[in-house]
Order: C-alpha cells, then structure tokens, then sequence
C-alpha cells in the first residue's frame, strides 16, 4: 500500500478480521513459504519532480503515489501522471472509497481527493517509523518498518486495535479478496508475502529482482499488485498469483 524520518531504510519509509476490544499481538512466523519469482508486468516513471515513491493505493480507477511534498495519481493506461495534491507524504497512503489517508511523519491525515485539504489527523502508531498503510473493513492496517509489525488501527482515534508480527521489515501492506499482503526490503532482498493474519504465517512469498524494491504497495483489486520502488522513483505493476496457479 502503499509505504520514517526518523529511521533509515532503503525506500525513506516505506498500504479482514473480527473485531476486537482490546489491542493483540500475534506470535512471529516461524516458518518461510517456498517462493516464486515476482512477475512485473509494467514500470511506470520516474516522474518529473518526484525523486522517491513512498506509499501507493489506487482508487479503483489511478494509482495514487506518495513523493515525499505531492500526492500523485497515476492513469495506469497511460502511465501519465493525471493530478497532484500538494500533501506531506513520507510513508504510507491508503484509499477508503471517499477519502485519501497518508501517513506525514508522525500522524496520519485524512485528505479529500478532490481539493487535497486535509479534513482530520490521527497519531501514526509508530510515531514516525511507520511504512505501509491500507484499508480494509472499517480500519487502517499499518505497518511499522522495523519493528516488523503490522497494526490495525481505529481511523477516527487512531488506537491500535491488534498487531501482527512479521519476521522481515514491513515496507508496503494491502488486503484484496480477504488475504493480507505486505512488502519487505533489506539490503538488495525485497518481496511480497501473503500471511495469514490470525497467526502471522508466511503462506507464499512472490521475490523480487535483486536490487527492486518494494516501498508502498497496493492491490487493484484484481490482478495486479502496485508497488512503488523507493528511490528508483518508479512504480512497478506486479501480477497476483491466484489459488489455481502452480
């Protein structure tokens, strides 16, 4: 999804449960998914003017990418940049069918597509090492760099209501046909993960070139994962296996 000032990493800072009354932690993933090799499809950028891509979503039409000073919407036909908000972004970005959510250092604004005004702030529960952000079934998920965790996070208040715990740095995060995915890039190494949220499993693992990254990530809802690629100033359209391929 998606995509600290306060932490070094290689992108800057790189978005379906029950409910639940009080803050959770799964336990960490003991066991790795075999891999496959990640399948890009297409790159789009750089773009003029912006030298990193942080957090990516997509509004069901554009792919939306965090550039550090401007929000830009990318037509993924074309792959020509469409619009530009002037919004902080640093981290991760997410889309909830109205509004745009990108997390500026330490907090997470609410900002309206249509004027780029931010309408509300929440704290980031990172508090400035956060990275990937999503939306899923009334919640913001997002990750946390290097602490290797991903949280469930209430959109008005901004309290933490689960976390779970990866064993690599979380870069990007997303949810798309009820599976949770997240990104991960340290050193040169850098893939996408399907696990299972209830327990933190890594269930299959989708490798990407050495030397490409994955910052902010986002499902379009269908086949494609968008994946920005840190300082490479590119976003990389990335193909979602599905459970009938080998």
């Amino acid at each position: 999804m998606s995509s600290a000032s306060s932490q070094t990493s290689p992108a800057g800072r790189t978005g379906k449960t029950g409910k639940t009354s009080k803050a959770s932690t799964t336990g960490k993933p003991s066991i790795e998914a075999p891999a496959r090799a990640a399948e890009v499809v297409r790159e789009y950028g750089p773009f003029e003017g912006a030298r990193d891509i942080h957090g990516v979503t997509h509004d069901g039409r554009r792919v939306w990418a965090a550039t550090g000073s401007r929000l830009i919407a990318i037509d993924p036909e074309s792959g020509q940049v469409a619009r530009a908000l002037d919004c902080a972004g640093d981290a991760g970005t997410a889309f909830d069918g109205t509004h745009l959510y990108q997390i500026a250092e330490a907090r997470i604004d609410k900002i309206d597509p249509r004027t780029g005004d931010v309408v509300a702030s929440i704290p980031a529960p990172g508090r400035g090492g956060d990275s990937g952000l999503a939306w899923a079934e009334g919640s913001l998920w997002v990750g946390q760099y290097r602490e290797r965790k991903i949280h469930q996070v209430d959109p008005g208040t901004g309290t933490v209501l689960r976390t779970i715990e990866s064993n690599r740095f979380v870069t990007g995060v997303t949810w798309v046909d009820g599976q949770l995915w997240h990104g991960t890039w340290e050193g040169d190494e850098s893939d996408i993960r399907h696990i299972d949220p209830a327990s933190g499993e890594v269930l299959e693992r989708l490798e990407m070139p050495r030397g490409t990254g994955v910052s902010g990530m986002e499902s379009d809802g269908a086949d494609l994962f968008y994946c920005g690629g840190g300082a490479s100033g590119k976003v990389r359209a990335v193909r979602r296996p599905h459970r009938d391929q080998p």
